[in-house]
Formats: structure tokens, sequence, C-alpha cells
């Protein structure tokens, strides 16, 4: 059976995903507001699929919040 390895994203790769700056996922990062960071040596990934997981969880208690 095929081993599924998780697919990591570039700082770049996640803000444009959320549609930030780099500067402001660094700064999540900083305040370990963002799930799924990765640390390899100096290096910094982030879980797509967590942070997939992670911008459903979001929307759906946002607008479970905001309809009237």
């Amino acid at each position: 059976m095929p081993l599924s390895c998780p697919v990591l994203l570039t700082i770049p790769e996640a803000a444009l995903l959320l549609r930030q700056s780099v500067a402001a996922l660094y700064k999540m990062i900083q305040r370990h507001q963002l799930p799924g960071v990765v640390r390899l040596g100096r290096r910094v990934r982030v879980d797509q699929g967590t942070l997939v997981d992670w911008l459903d969880q979001n929307r759906a208690a946002s607008l479970a919040g905001g309809q009237r």
C-alpha cells in the first residue's frame, strides 16, 4: 500500500492560499496562531491538510455566528 505524505506548503504558498501577506503569516507563526506549522531546521513549512481543515472550521464558525 503506498504511503501518503502530507503536502507541505512554503510560507509564500500558504500566504496565497490565505490571501495574506508573507509578513502577516510569519507574525501568526510567532504568535502560535497558525496550525500545521512544521519546522525543518531553519525552514518553516505549513501542512496543507491541517491548514485547509482549520479554514473550514473557522468558516463554519463565522457563518453560523453571522446568520440571523
